[in-house]
């Protein structure tokens, strides 16, 4: 039996406004997250995917609005709430991992002040703090906690700062996770160990989760679903060992294609040739035609049509037919 929907997402548009132009940073963006599901955002920097994560709590900031669509949160619309209705749900409900460690973290506040800050229970004593955070920062792997809550973010290592931007995030016990770029910068070992404490963590708090990645081997290996975002829109959504198989949308078959898996030494990696798209100038079909070996007339006159492909699985794709046959793959050596 399917657990309840969690956040459930239609038709989100948020743009940022330049004069009268319009850059279409998410565009008709829709789709929903179960209690105790993984759910990947994966794709290209400027897909859209980190705008899409902020936008589900608030965070976009003049030039930028949501322009249109729906956020429900266990039934409650999170569009057009006031900032204070939204910052009690941010701060109760939703956590958020941020990017970059070390632009989220103050770096002339003590770690201790910054996770004790991040507690939202007006009945905590200042020592019941004190001894909660000792304890995420135990939970999240990092030694001696007593002694480094009294350290700066600058004495901290990468992987660290990490641990410590999760500790904060979990301080309110959220129901949702948010984790933009999780282990970006982080080298390959430190990025398992993160992933392996989200999973842990995910079960023990029992969260859901929205991690964004540019990575589908990183999201493989954490996620049930994953969508497929380019040029502000959802190419391709599915379970995870689904999409991974039987892939529909010729990007996503090029992000797959560019993973250094079963490559012979020497041998050159793939790439999807040419380069993302100008939000500004976005084409009139598909995003996506101008780069893709695949398109025809019609994919640079007609937006494809969300079409389902399989049990959960949903394309954007005019020749979304089946699996796609070795002549179509767009990933090619360059």
């Amino acid at each position: 039996m399917d657990k309840p929907v969690l956040l459930e997402v239609k038709d989100l548009k948020t743009y940022f406004y330049s004069g009268k132009h319009a850059l279409k940073a998410v565009d008709s963006v829709s789709f929903s997250i179960r209690e105790g599901e993984v759910f990947g955002l994966v794709g290209e920097s400027g897909s859209g995917k980190s705008i899409t994560c902020k936008s589900l709590i608030g965070l976009i900031h003049r030039p930028g609005r949501i322009a249109g669509g729906s956020i429900r949160y266990r039934g409650q619309e999170l569009v057009g709430l006031s900032e204070k209705a939204l910052t009690a749900v941010r701060g109760k409900e939703i956590g958020m991992i941020f990017q970059e460690p070390m632009v989220a973290l103050n770096p002339v506040l003590r770690i201790g002040q910054q996770i004790t800050e991040s507690f939202k229970d007006p009945g905590l004593s200042g020592e019941e703090k004190h001894a909660r955070a000792v304890e995420l920062l135990r939970r999240v792997g990092i030694p001696n906690p007593e002694q480094r809550m009294r350290e700066y973010p600058h004495q901290f290592s990468g992987g660290m700062r990490q641990r410590v931007v999760i500790a904060i995030a979990l301080a309110s016990n959220p129901k949702l996770l948010l984790a933009d770029e999780p282990t970006t910068a982080l080298d390959v070992t430190i990025q398992a160990q993160i992933l392996q404490l989200l999973r842990e963590l995910k079960d023990e708090y029992s969260m859901s989760m929205v991690l964004v990645t540019h990575n589908l081997g990183v999201a493989a290996q954490i996620c049930d679903r994953i969508a497929v975002m380019y040029g502000g829109h959802i190419m391709e959504l599915g379970p995870t060992r689904e999409l991974f198989a039987h892939p529909q949308n010729p990007y996503t078959r090029g992000l797959l294609a560019s993973l250094p898996v079963n490559k012979r030494k020497g041998e050159p990696l793939s790439a999807i040739p040419g380069t993302p798209p100008n939000l500004g100038e976005m084409p009139v079909g598909c995003p996506f035609a101008p780069r893709c070996a695949r398109a025809q007339d019609v994919c640079f006159s007609q937006p494809p049509a969300e079409r389902e492909v399989g049990p959960g699985h949903t394309c954007r794709c005019h020749f979304a037919d089946g699996p796609c046959r070795e002549e179509d793959d767009c990933g090619k050596p360059q």
